[in-house]
Formats: structure tokens, C-alpha cells, sequence
């Protein structure tokens, strides 16, 4: 049995790389395929867009009906689905075709990943094994996120882009074909009166809505009738669907999920870290592309060392430290390394020194590796097993709404920042710099949000004093 688990810990770990590695591969292969298949500036974003719109949009109702239906076949169905249309993308050869299959990539790739944390914390119930899983499937996060960055450059670069979506096929086939026997066959939860088919509707149309608004910042601003409008409408749509959760017979996602202030805190806690990062993970990638004039390859190296460290953490000594120190202390350190990593950025040079300039702040990362394994184990501690599937969509959820936010956001500041200093007749290179110099600032303010959070809402609360037996008599007696 201990076998078997850790055999089901690398496949679910697989299927996250794949994930993440097909989302970040794909940022450095974009301007090849936008020569290669002829898409308009616009029309580019949207290879990142309908992946995104759909995976955000899924995660809580997959995570939801994995439950219902049974984790490993949710997994299993998501990972068919991500793998055939990983296929279908790499053979596009029109913008309307590669587009579809993102859409559906991002569909297959919310449900296997919205159950695989569910999948994980059943399986591993003892605290410190559970806090070692966890840190190994944070590991293949981080490593996938930038080796999907040097990946995408050495393939397409070698090869072609249809190959950044062609990888997917042989990882994808392998984790099929090992968690059929390797995941245990769970037992869906009960489903009495069938599943809550109004608030389905509510919150996938809330989130798509919403996400699409977030996404459309750049194009339209934040302060458009359009963004507004939109904005607007979400937030009925997903207050409508807080409504229906707590009048409904049979919800969708029971409100009990959320008033536990470890699973609230750390999905709020999240959001805002992950917004934050963005502007590490791609706005230094665009300054090092852009700016200093690396190419994709290089790029991708020069990140490297940002997921060794992050990866030499998570899976070294994460979980020593959080079996010493709790997860609440460790994610605070975690945030602190990181607001350090942005406080740096703020003051990197048009013509930085890699060694100088780049490679501490490379080193100081591994405060990503002390903040997500922590900061999962506190946003699955509070779930009871028969709600590990939704308490994984919705922490996966709002890790989606945080990168959708920190690119929107982020990048629109930086690049109105841009524009206004090239106006005024600054350098490219100079206005491109404090571009991102105002993105980093404001992503420090994030990451200082994220630990007030920590620190109000993740408290450990003291167990209740209680008295000696003989102390209770003497006092009786007196």
C-alpha cells in the first residue's frame, strides 16, 4: 500500500507538470506561432486567453463533481482530454483550430487538476508524510513553471512550436496508463436529489465572465464601460450563486467549506501571491528578452537557478521546517523572501549585470518554495474527505483568478507607465525598465497584503488551558 500511494503521488505529480510546463512553454513559443500562423496582436493573446477562461472557469465545478462522481475518474477523463487536444494543437495550422484546442486544453487540464489535490490528501492522512507529499507536488510545480521556459526556447528554436504542444503526448500517455491500476478507486459521495445543476450555471458563467473581463483589461482598461459592465455582471452572477449554496437542498460547493479560516485564509492568501508573481515569472523574462536582448533559450536559462533553489526548498527542507515551526511561520517567512525578491526588482537597471543584478534575486525565490507548500497544506487542512475534491478546485481556482488578475493588472500598469515615458521622448529600453520598475512595486504591495492576511487569518489558535485534577479538587474544596 505505502507503494502504491507514492506511485499515485508521481502520477498526479505528472499531470501537474504537464499543466504547468504546457503553460508556461507556450509564453516563449507565442511570437513564433503568430509568424508561423498569422494571428493578429489581438488575436495572439487568445492562445493564452481560452486556456485560461476555461481552465479558471471549471476548476470548482470539476472539483465539485469529482466528488460526486468519483476522483480518479474525473482525473483520468481530464488527462484524456488534455493529451488528445495537446494533439490536436501541435497539428493547427489555423488561428481558429490552435485556439479550439487551447480552450479544450484548458478544459481537460481543470478537471484532472481540480480533483488531484483532493486525491493527494485522502491518500495521505498522516501529517508528516502528507506534509512531504505536498512538498513534492509543489516541487513539480515550480520546476515545471521554469522548465517549461527553457524548454519552449531550446524546442522551438530546434524544432518548431508545434512541438512545445507535442511534449504533452508521451507524458500524458504514460500517467494514463500508470494511474489506472496506481489511484484508489474511490467511493463518490453521495448525491441525493442529483447534482445542483442552477448553481453549476451561476458560478462556471460567474468565473467565465469574470476572468474574461480580467483578461480583456489590457485591451478596453479597467475603468471601461466594457471592464465595468462585465465586472459588474460576475459579481451578480457569483453572488447569485452564493445564494443558491445556501438556500439549496443538494449544493453544489456546501458554504461549510468556507468557514474554515485556515481554507478561506489560504485561498485569499493565494490569490494575492500569486497576482504578485506574475510580475517575477514574466515581466523579467520580458525584461531580459526585451531589454537586455536575450534570446528565448537563454532566457529560460538565466531563470534556471530560480527553480533549482525553489525546487531544492520545497522538496529539501519544506518539510522539516513545517513539521518544526508550523505552516503559518514558514509561509510568513516565505512571504517575507519574496517581498525581497520584488523590493530588488524595483531597483534593476536598464543595463543590469546578470551575476550583480539578477542572480540574488534568482536566489531569494526560494521563498516561493517555503510559501506554496505551506500555504497548501493550510488550504486542504480544513476539508473533510467527502469535500477534498472542492476544497482542491477552489484552491486551484483562485490560484487562476490571481495569475488572470497579476496579468491584467500588472501588465497594463507597466505598459501605460511605458508609453506615457516614451511620449515624453525617454529611450525605449529605459521607459520599457520603469515599466516594469511600477509592476514590481505594486506586486510588493501584494505580497504585504498576503502576509497581513497570514498573519490575521492563519493564526493557530492556543488550546484551551486545563486544570489538574487535584487543582480543580483543592479549589473546590477552598
Amino acid at each position: 500500500m505505502r507503494t502504491s500511494r507514492w506511485t499515485a503521488l508521481a502520477v498526479l505529480a505528472s499531470s501537474l507538470l504537464m499543466t504547468i510546463l504546457d503553460g508556461s512553454i507556450v509564453t516563449v513559443a507565442m511570437p513564433a506561432i503568430q509568424a508561423d500562423l498569422g494571428f493578429t496582436p489581438a488575436g495572439l493573446s487568445w492562445v493564452v486567453n481560452a486556456y485560461l477562461i476555461a481552465f479558471g472557469a471549471l476548476l470548482l465545478l470539476s472539483g465539485r463533481l469529482g466528488d460526486l462522481l468519483g476522483r480518479k475518474r474525473m482525473f483520468l477523463a481530464g488527462t484524456g482530454v488534455f493529451t488528445a487536444a495537446s494533439v490536436l494543437a501541435g497539428f493547427a495550422a489555423s488561428p481558429g483550430v490552435l485556439i479550439a484546442a487551447r480552450f479544450l486544453q484548458g478544459v481537460g487540464s481543470a478537471m484532472a487538476s481540480a480533483v488531484g489535490l483532493g486525491i493527494l490528501v485522502t491518500l495521505f492522512t498522516e501529517p508528516r508524510e502528507r506534509a512531504k507529499a505536498i512538498a513534492v507536488f509543489s516541487f513539480t510545480g515550480a520546476v515545471g513553471a521554469s522548465l517549461g521556459q527553457v524548454l519552449g526556447g531550446l524546442l522551438t528554436d530546434a524544432l518548431t512550436w508545434h512541438w512545445i504542444f507535442f511534449i504533452n503526448l508521451p507524458i500524458g500517455a504514460a500517467a494514463l496508463l500508470v494511474a489506472l491500476p496506481a489511484l484508489p478507486a474511490d467511493r463518490p459521495a453521495a448525491a441525493q436529489g442529483g447534482a445542483d445543476v442552477l448553481g453549476a450555471l451561476l458560478v462556471t458563467s460567474g468565473l467565465t465572465t469574470g476572468i474574461y473581463a480580467v483578461v480583456k483589461i489590457e485591451e478596453y482598461g479597467a475603468s471601461s464601460a466594457h471592464t465595468l459592465g462585465l465586472g459588474a455582471l460576475a459579481l451578480a452572477l457569483l453572488a447569485g450563486f452564493l445564494v443558491r449554496q445556501a438556500t439549496a437542498a443538494h449544493p453544489l460547493m456546501p458554504l461549510r467549506v468556507l468557514r474554515s479560516r485556515a481554507v478561506a485564509g489560504a485561498n485569499l492568501v493565494q490569490m494575492l501571491m500569486v497576482a504578485a508573481l506574475f510580475s517575477f515569472q514574466i515581466l523579467v523574462a520580458l525584461y531580459l528578452q526585451k531589454v537586455r536582448g536575450y534570446g528565448a533559450a537563454e532566457t529560460g536559462l538565466a531563470m534556471l537557478p530560480a527553480a533549482a533553489v525553489i525546487g531544492a526548498v520545497s522538496l529539501g527542507l519544506s518539510t522539516r521546517l513545517i513539521a518544526r515551526f508550523g505552516e503559518r511561520n514558514v509561509l510568513l517567512t516565505g512571504l517575507v523572501l519574496l517581498v525581497g525578491v520584488l523590493g530588488l526588482l524595483t531597483r534593476l537597471p536598464v543595463h543590469a549585470s546578470y551575476a550583480v543584478d539578477l542572480l540574488p534575486v534568482m536566489l531569494l525565490a526560494a521563498g516561493f518554495g517555503l510559501a506554496l507548500p505551506a500555504l497548501t497544506a493550510l488550504g486542504m487542512s480544513g476539508a473533510k474527505e467527502e469535500d477534498a475534491g472542492l476544497a482542491s478546485g477552489l484552491f486551484n481556482t483562485t490560484q487562476q483568478i490571481g495569475m488572470a488578475v497579476g496579468i491584467a493588472v500588472l501588465s497594463t500598469l507597466a505598459a501605460a507607465r511605458t508609453e506615457s515615458l516614451t511620449a515624453a521622448g525617454r529611450p525605449v529600453a529605459e521607459a520599457l525598465t520603469r515599466g516594469y520598475h511600477l509592476a514590481f512595486a505594486v506586486g510588493a504591495g501584494l505580497l504585504v497584503a498576503a502576509f497581513a492576511v497570514a498573519f490575521t487569518l492563519l493564526r493557530t489558535p492556543k488550546p484551551a488551558r486545563r486544570e489538574r485534577p487535584e487543582a480543580a479538587e483543592v479549589t473546590m474544596a477552598a
